[in-house]
């Protein structure tokens, strides 16, 4: 390695590495804020914030490495324009291109690396951070109710005036609430002290009550008699309630609900996986036709009679013999030039009689209507399902590409805009990299409704930066300004002049 390439190598990586730390701490402060009803008033330790934060890590990694390779690649090279070191180094015959050549084998790198982190680190990394969420919880089953106020667990809204014990397990002053399907709370649960108690094998958490009673508001069928304001109440000794551990981590992040699906999975999981999905979901689409079909009747009205049917072989199926090749006098009569068919068809039956069949049928119909929806929004979440997969498994490409069209974007439009430091440079970073995260998530929603092919919405931000990039690289390379205001005022300027030339011609000679 030749000594220019060595010194524009080591100007890059220094600045990498101190963007990309700054970076990675800002968006570690966002997860935290993400998280922040997990890990405030838990009564965690520092060493579980530290490791659930660790879990936490990687999944910002996809984010921070293509700002920081961008944001890097202008502070390197506008500080190199800037202190006319591009200028020294074209006046001993070597091109923006040649300039970087060091740094475009280190991208390219960086690039294999980042797509197998996003491989192999970010999946396990999703799949131990999810599950150490639900081991805190049955470690510490107490710090999903604090004290002094009403804690919401599932069903359950839980207040406790004072918790002891070496994990808080112990609860004194209990009060609970039971959620109404609809309505108001009409349950209330009162004891003196109570006692969670769990297994890390099991998913259940158990409230163990005791010396307390139960009220619970009762709604008669009698409208008459609701106002008198019936109520049940009993006393217990000891009262026992299972709650879901899943309920203890809920939280708003919408990138939580199909994380355990398909950010859990490596490229060969996620193929294996939609491989299966694509058949299941082709299976219950047969499925489905085939048990509308069932249900038109139109099987059992195309069924032939005995003596239409073929000497039947065994091993060999029979059809029905379609009208067009039966014999001439076996051709049934045609009756619908008279009187169409689904006339025929009520003529056959009396006046009262036709009524409750008009009601059958119609009841059929709405009965199939309303499978039709449901299995309408079955098929839709299946499909949401199916593509999410596919987004998960182009994303592990996409931040590989990504670093490589982040440096093709920086690097010539920080030689082309000669500015370093951290003002100018990182304007034009943040408002490249937010146009690029905004198109790639609007792909995205866009894909997981299936109104664009997982492809398209996974690579449409790539795909519309790259011309960017190779149009900067070409301007830098060929020292072409950003934009060049002569192709504006060129036209302008040519367009008058041919005026006054011709004005001038059209004046009378003195």
């Amino acid at each position: 390695m030749k000594i220019l390439d060595r010194y524009i190598l080591q100007s890059f990586l220094s600045t990498f590495a101190t963007v990309f730390v700054i970076l990675f701490f800002i968006f570690i402060l966002q997860t935290v804020w993400l998280f922040i009803a997990e890990l405030a008033g838990k009564d965690l330790d520092i060493f579980l914030v530290l490791k659930f934060l660790m879990f936490a890590m990687p999944r910002i990694i996809p984010l921070v490495l293509p700002l920081s390779v961008l944001l890097a690649s202008i502070m390197t090279f506008g500080s190199f324009a800037e202190n006319y070191e591009f200028a020294a180094m074209k006046s001993s015959g070597i091109s923006l291109r040649r300039a970087m050549h060091s740094l475009v084998v280190f991208i390219l790198l960086l690039s294999v690396a980042s797509f197998f982190f996003a491989n192999n680190v970010i999946p396990y990394a999703e799949y131990k951070f999810i599950n150490f969420r639900a081991d805190i919880a049955k470690r510490t089953p107490a710090m999903a109710i604090a004290e002094g106020q009403f804690s919401d667990i599932g069903t359950y809204n839980i207040k406790v005036d004072k918790k002891s014990g070496e994990n808080g397990n112990h609860l004194t002053g209990v009060t609970i609430h039971k959620k109404a399907a609809i309505g108001n709370t009409t349950t209330v649960i009162k004891s003196k002290t109570g006692e969670l108690s769990t297994s890390e094998k099991s998913n259940i958490l158990q409230l163990i009550l005791n010396d307390g009673n139960y009220y619970e508001d009762v709604t008669p069928k009698d409208y008459n008699d609701r106002k008198k304001l019936p109520f049940a109440k009993s006393d217990f000794k000891k009262y026992i309630i299972n709650m879901d551990l899943s309920k203890l981590n809920k939280n708003d992040d919408e990138s939580s609900a199909d994380v355990s699906t398909n950010a859990m999975l490596n490229v060969s999981e996620l193929s294996y996986t939609l491989d299966s999905l694509h058949k299941s979901y082709s299976k219950d689409v047969a499925s489905f036709a085939d048990n509308m079909y069932q249900r038109t009747g139109i099987v059992s009205i195309q069924q032939p009679m005995p003596g239409n049917l073929p000497a039947k072989t065994p091993g060999t199926l029979t059809r029905p013999i379609p009208p067009s090749r039966l014999p001439v006098a076996q051709k049934p009569a045609d009756t619908t030039k008279k009187v169409p068919l689904q006339n025929n068809l009520l003529a056959m039956f009396t006046r009262p009689q036709k009524g409750p069949l008009l009601k059958v049928a119609k009841s059929n119909i709405e009965s199939v209507a309303f499978t039709i929806d449901g299995s309408s929004f079955d098929r839709s979440e299946k499909i949401k399902n199916i593509n999410n997969h596919q987004l998960a498994f182009y994303d592990k490409f996409v931040i590989a590409y990504a670093c490589i069209l982040m440096f093709f974007i920086g690097a010539p439009l920080g030689a082309i805009i000669r500015k370093g430091g951290i003002g100018l440079p990182i304007v034009f970073a943040v408002l490249i990299f937010i146009t690029f995260h905004f198109i790639n998530t609007f792909g995205k929603r866009i894909s997981q409704s299936d109104e664009m092919p997982p492809f398209v919405g996974a690579w449409m931000s790539s795909f519309i930066l790259t011309p960017f990039a190779i149009l900067l690289t070409y301007r830098a390379t060929n020292d072409i300004g950003l934009f060049s205001m002569d192709t504006i005022t060129e036209p302008i300027i040519r367009f008058f002049s041919s005026i006054f030339k011709r004005k001038k011609d059209q004046l009378p000679e003195s």
